[in-house]
């Protein structure tokens, strides 16, 4: 049964993962989507079927596509949707015999973790020398640019031409992709296996009893690996990418926290509705304003534990 639904699963996912190539809009989103039959798989059944899985739809896209493609999916939607799943099944008994689930601080801290190790799997499929996979990047961000400015959602300022804003812009923003490729791996990881976990416990096959979400809080060890990552992010080749990585993914996840402690702290609060879908909208439409501060209100939260001061006590635990 296991080995059945395991294959199946990763067959699905190599699917979903292969539509990309088409470059529509519709298979950008199946593509967010190709952990999602792992993460069911594991969840449901075990993490033995969400290796079945990886190791299914890795060879399904070799051989679709190419030996590459089957890396790239292997390290980039499988192996993390595995390792994930298995994580968040881990328990332990006391001496009283209560169980302890996996916290979700230290999930998240792992899902940042794997999705820096995606982030570099990416550029090396892309190619393994680094003054390559930058001259690729500047490439493209130079094209993205060009099209901004020709499609007047760039103005240029006074004096100055396409060529110069490329100039003074496009170093930076080479510099920053891999820090945006590791916090979208961490949002889509993160909303594949909420989604997932719902799915299998409507079904009645999660083990976890469903956790208190809003509780979430990162373990003050993200801290100082935020600090190491920002530091090896001023490093040059793929040791500097594998740094702006995981300042990248630190950043994800501590703005998942701070979403959270707003979701705990406006718990029995009259505004707590229009407030949260005021961030909510405001997320969408202002994300590049609210998401640093959103990160940063999960950093001081860490940080100085305000949850634990102010906070209710959660409610009891969901079946």
């Amino acid at each position: 049964m296991i080995p059945a639904v395991g294959i199946g699963a990763g067959l699905v996912a190599a699917l979903l993962f292969s539509v990309v190539i088409t470059g529509s809009p519709l298979a950008v989103l199946l593509y967010s989507a190709a952990p999602l039959p792992i993460f069911i798989a594991a969840l449901g059944w075990n993490h033995r079927a969400g290796l079945y899985a990886s190791a299914a739809g890795a060879l399904a896209v070799t051989l679709g596509l190419s030996l590459p493609a089957g890396f790239a999916f292997a390290c980039i939607i499988a192996l993390p949707a595995w390792w994930i799943a298995y994580l968040a099944l881990l328990a332990r008994s006391d001496e009283s015999g209560a169980v302890e689930w996996y916290p979700l601080g230290h999930l998240m801290v792992w899902i940042a973790g794997t999705a820096t190790l995606a982030s570099v799997a990416s550029a090396l499929v892309m190619t393994t020398d680094y003054e390559t996979y930058r001259a690729v990047i500047a490439r493209i961000v130079d094209n993205l640019l060009a099209e901004m400015v020709r499609s007047k959602m760039l103005t240029l300022p006074q004096g100055k031409t396409a060529a110069d804003l490329s100039a003074d812009i496009t170093p930076l923003l080479v510099r920053a992709v891999p820090l945006g490729i590791a916090a979208s791996i961490v949002t889509t990881i993160t909303a594949n296996l909420w989604l997932a976990a719902k799915t299998v416990q409507f079904s009645g096959r999660l083990p976890r009893p469903w956790p208190f979400i809003p509780s979430t809080t990162l373990p003050r060890t993200a801290l100082p690996l935020l600090a190491v990552g920002l530091v090896t992010a001023m490093l040059d080749g793929f040791v500097g990418l594998a740094g702006a990585s995981l300042v990248g993914a630190l950043l994800a996840a501590f703005m998942f926290s701070g979403l959270a402690m707003l979701h705990d702290l406006s718990r029995g609060q009259t505004w707590r509705t229009p407030m949260l879908i005021s961030v909510y909208v405001a997320l969408i439409v202002m994300q590049a304003v609210l998401t640093p501060l959103l990160a940063l209100a999960g950093m001081i939260d860490t940080l100085l534990g305000l949850r634990k001061r102010a906070a209710m006590p959660p409610p009891p635990p969901q079946a």
